[in-house]
């Protein structure tokens, strides 16, 4: 069809979102090397237009809740770098847990603390 397969939008949020981390100075890995994974618990998109094969696109991610307890949600703007077109909205919550016990836990403190910073 000449259009990015819808699937790979997804790619492109996990992508955003470690990167908005790492921004924050906390790459994932040092979450899981701390014992702390977070899966997906929903996500939803919104296609407005798709993406060309070979388009820049621009994903901006926004961390709403810069306090959250067990979960925090993502929200999410891709938008074609050319002429500004908006291609999704969408959102992710993630819920923190113990990679040992496999249970929810809480936000850990490095995460809140790289918060603070924003």
């Amino acid at each position: 069809m000449g259009i990015v397969y819808h699937t790979h939008y997804i790619d492109y949020l996990e992508a955003a979102r470690t990167e908005a981390l790492r921004d924050l100075g906390l790459p994932y890995k040092r979450l899981e090397d701390s014992g702390i994974i977070m899966p997906v618990v929903d996500l939803a998109v919104r296609y407005f237009e798709g993406a060309r094969y070979d388009d820049i696109i621009v994903v901006t991610s926004d961390f709403g809740d810069t306090r959250p307890t067990a979960r925090v949600r993502i929200d999410y703007e891709i938008h074609r770098e050319s002429d500004h077109v908006h291609l999704l909205s969408g959102h992710v919550t993630l819920c923190f847990v113990n990679s040992e016990t496999g249970r929810p836990t809480r936000a850990p403190e490095m995460l809140l603390a790289a918060f603070s910073t924003t």
